[in-house]
């Protein structure tokens, strides 16, 4: 923006200061264009205080909408602080979350009515393997932001997709770390049980390219049905493989019916699962039968207020009102959000889809306080943070 200020003579010489009348006029038309940006552009940004929309299909309900609500009260409570701020360049912004509780079809139902609504800016925190991968066709032709997909899968990641935006570590990363910690331990045997669904078959894939790389072989490999029907079956064929421990590939309640059968075949087998299992509805319905797992986990722990992002998050959820327990979902959604938030300033007052693409791109190494994210191409997550964290006795998150 230009800015003129008015010319003031010294007193006392105002008769030799002052200009010709033939430089005065140029004087006068060269200022009037140079303001004349700063008169065109301020009605239109006085104006452009309306919400700027967002749009997210998530399980709100069914067997995966512990999760889905979590992430989404966090996101939420990101904007919520944001917006009592005055919103970002100073818009508000403004989630509309519908439910399409874990399935495929109300999923792509969801979303063919975002993106032909024209007024949704961006596609925002989506969850789920295979509603993500059914999604990906129509928001690739579309070019509308999809932004934080929730889903470790690769398939989740393609290539050269300029719209996508994954921040979370990858199912592979979680799967390497759980499987490199057990190989430094020196546990050799190891079952493998896992979701019969696009997300299942992705962390068994992940987990053999990691148990490969470390020279180990499963005693068993067994699958669960979404509606853990047969979880009592593969924990028994577990049990018989004699394994020293068990990776879980398993979200809601098929995590929930095999680990209390496994309990009843063998108490004390240790569990690994990766970070999709533990919602704390979750942990709360395993009850005993949880103490011991260990879960990797993609943020960090959510009661670790030494870390000045999780420090913001209790804040605004605080703030927020919300009734859930604070959990490392919840604090997902809410990193989603500020990341979100961040690249929407940089994209101006005025942004525009292709302008926010581009100010997304450019978000490098930024540290959100205890959490780096670093966007360089669309088969890669932004974030490569994973810790193993353990279920202590009272269903808290221990490191």
């Amino acid at each position: 923006m230009t800015t003129t200020h008015p010319f003031t003579p010294h007193r006392g010489h105002a008769a030799t200061c002052a200009p010709q009348a033939g430089q005065l006029t140029r004087r006068s038309v060269l200022g009037a264009l140079a303001a004349l940006p700063a008169a065109f552009h301020a009605p239109l940004r006085a104006d452009n205080t309306s919400p700027l929309k967002i749009a997210q299909s998530t399980a709100l309900s069914g067997p995966l909408g512990e999760l889905g609500q979590a992430m989404h009260q966090g996101a939420k409570a990101c904007f919520a602080a944001i917006n009592a701020k005055g919103g970002v360049n100073g818009r508000p912004i403004e989630l509309a979350a519908v439910d399409d509780g874990y399935d495929v079809k109300r999923a792509l139902a969801n979303v063919k009515g975002f993106i032909e609504d024209r007024s949704n800016f961006a596609l925002f925190n989506c969850m789920g393997t295979p509603m993500i991968e059914a999604m990906l066709p129509q928001v690739m032709e579309s070019g509308i932001p999809f932004f934080a997909p929730f889903s470790g899968a690769l398939s989740a990641r393609p290539k050269n997709a300029r719209n996508v935006f994954n921040i979370r570590a990858s199912y592979a990363d979680e799967a390497e770390q759980l499987v490199q910690h057990l190989a430094t331990i020196g546990v050799k045997r190891i079952a493998i049980v896992y979701q019969n669904n696009s997300f299942g078959k992705e962390v068994f894939d992940a987990t053999q390219r990691s148990m490969t790389r470390h020279k180990l072989d499963a005693t068993a490999i067994v699958t669960v049905e979404n509606n853990s029907s047969d979880a009592g079956a593969a924990a028994a064929k577990v049990a018989t493989s004699n394994p020293e421990a068990v990776l879980v590939g398993l979200a809601g309640k098929p995590t929930i019916d095999f680990v209390k059968a496994m309990r009843t075949h063998r108490k004390g087998l240790p569990l690994y699962a990766l970070s999709i299992m533990g919602a704390a509805a979750t942990i709360k319905a395993m009850g005993d039968d949880a103490t011991g797992i260990a879960i990797s986990q993609v943020v960090p722990l959510p009661n670790a207020t030494v870390v000045p992002i999780v420090r913001e998050f209790q804040q605004a959820w605080k703030a927020a009102g919300v009734t859930l327990a604070p959990s490392h979902l919840a604090l997902e959604g809410y990193i989603n959000a500020r990341v979100f938030a961040e690249a929407l300033r940089l994209a101006g007052r005025n942004p525009t889809r292709s302008g926010f693409i581009d100010s997304t791109w450019n978000l490098k190494r930024y540290d959100l306080g205890g959490f780096e994210v670093s966007f360089s191409d669309s088969a890669t997550n932004a974030s490569r943070f994973v810790e193993l964290t353990m279920v202590a006795r009272d269903g808290r998150f221990i490191r």
